[in-house]
């Protein structure tokens, strides 16, 4: 049964944590000031669709694999803490350069920024993250009977953090699209970019530099 007792503690348990402030609000704000609400859109459908990846691993017990081998977990952990300092890093070198933000309709420095872009930086943020896969693997399992069918309730309970986190994301993407003028100025881009480049690089240096779980 995919809704029973327990699926409305998950509903507000995954609702809170799709609000707290993360790596996927940070992205999202940033590729929407970069490339306009459309940019923001598709990075959060993209981080969002990395979550059935996660759910898919957690049930056929590919993420129990991952935590019993340092090796390989170390190997996933670099890669995402990678990824997301070289995120960062884009960003610090954009307030570097000082340049408005290329907000839709309102810069006219606006360079159009393919669809694929967006898609790949979300959907590589999220699944490059281990701490998706450890948080998956430890908090699915307390919502799955031992006998419901754990590949289909894993994908129906990611499809539900699907829609809450897509909510969430995309009333940032409008919120922050909705201020056109103001990220168009030189000064709050520096600022933005900056901002949210330093947090991308701290988050990538903190992953990278926790120890795997034993």
């Amino acid at each position: 049964m995919l809704i029973d007792a327990q699926f409305w503690p998950f509903l507000v348990a995954i609702t809170l944590l799709s609000v707290s402030p993360g790596v996927d609000t940070l992205l999202v704000i940033r590729n929407t000031a970069r490339g306009g609400v459309r940019d923001g859109i598709l990075t959060s459908l993209a981080i969002c669709c990395g979550l059935f990846v996660h759910a898919a691993v957690s049930a056929l017990g590919i993420s129990l694999i991952l935590l019993q081998s340092a090796w390989a977990f170390g190997l996933l952990k670099l890669a995402g803490a990678g990824y997301l300092i070289w995120l960062g890093v884009q960003g610090l070198l954009a307030a570097r350069r000082g340049q408005g933000l290329p907000v839709a309709g309102v810069s006219g420095e606006r360079q159009a920024v393919p669809a694929w872009r967006p898609l790949r930086e979300g959907l590589l943020s999220n699944v490059l993250n281990p701490k998706t896969v450890v948080f998956y693997m430890a908090f699915l399992p307390q919502f799955i009977a031992p006998g419901d069918p754990a590949l289909a309730k894993s994908l129906f309970l990611a499809g539900v953090h699907f829609v809450i986190a897509n909510i969430w994301q995309v009333g940032v993407a409008l919120m922050v699209g909705g201020a056109g003028r103001l990220l168009a100025s030189r000064a709050f881009a520096r600022w933005l970019n900056g901002a949210t480049g330093a947090v991308l690089v701290a988050f990538g240096v903190k992953l990278a530099l926790e120890r795997p779980p034993s």
